[in-house]
């Protein structure tokens, strides 16, 4: 049967209805996406996930004002050699090869935090004098940054465990052959540093063998005030 007249009108705008509502299905709006992204061979590409700032020494936060961030790593076995970061500077490590054997250490300004010195003490063979007369005439209010790498405890003497204890250690005393350590002190310490962290060397838990794991620490510290007079 032929349409004719206003049944052919009314059949005409149905169809272009039909039409428009089919298209703006497939390639319009928000609803249709996926159905045009199948049509047009695309993919739609997830957004990428914003990264995680990054703080001075790879710290996941900021530190305060008048705070210094610092990051300490021992050395992995005799192999990878320590780290010390403060501020984001590295004050010590093997790209800038002045790392060794035994301790490593770096002597910090206490109220500017500026840099000392770096120097590092052979607790295997060395002698412990050299370490002794490094530590004897710190001044007040000098921090103490300190890594191990392969033995830091071999050579150590009472005068030296004493040192580092008046500087606010308290795993010095049992520090022992091969075990990891890492410690921030200062000279006149009122208290025991909370920034410190020992690994034992024990066969049943090494991640080495004949070592402990590494250690790894951060944090920040507080600048101290200028001494008066």
């Amino acid at each position: 049967m032929r349409l004719t007249g206003p049944l052919r009108a009314v059949a005409v705008l149905l169809l272009v209805g039909l039409t428009w509502l089919l298209a703006n299905t497939l390639f319009g709006g928000e609803s249709g996406s996926s159905v045009r992204y199948f049509f047009s061979g695309a993919s739609e590409e997830p957004t990428p996930e914003p990264r995680p700032r990054r703080y001075k020494c790879g710290l996941s936060a900021p530190c305060p004002p008048k705070h210094l961030a610092f990051r300490l790593v021992s050395g992995a076995a005799n192999v990878i050699g320590p780290k010390i970061c403060l501020e984001d500077k590295m004050l010590v490590s093997s790209v800038k090869n002045n790392v060794g054997r035994g301790l490593n250490i770096a002597l910090v300004n206490g109220v500017t935090g500026e840099l000392l010195a770096t120097k590092t003490f052979d607790m295997w063979a060395g002698d412990v004098s050299d370490l002794l007369k490094f530590l004897r005439p710190l001044h007040e209010g000098t921090l103490v940054f300190v890594a191990s790498f392969d033995d830091a405890a071999t050579k150590m003497n009472d005068e030296s465990r004493r040192l580092f204890e008046e500087l606010g250690s308290t795993a010095v005393k049992e520090l022992a052959f091969r075990d990891s350590w890492v410690f921030v002190g200062a000279k006149g310490i009122e208290n025991k540093s909370p920034f410190e962290e020992r690994m034992k060397n024990s066969k049943s838990s090494n991640k080495y063998e004949g070592w402990p794991e590494s250690l790894e620490m951060d944090g920040c510290i507080p600048l101290r005030a200028p001494l008066e007079g």
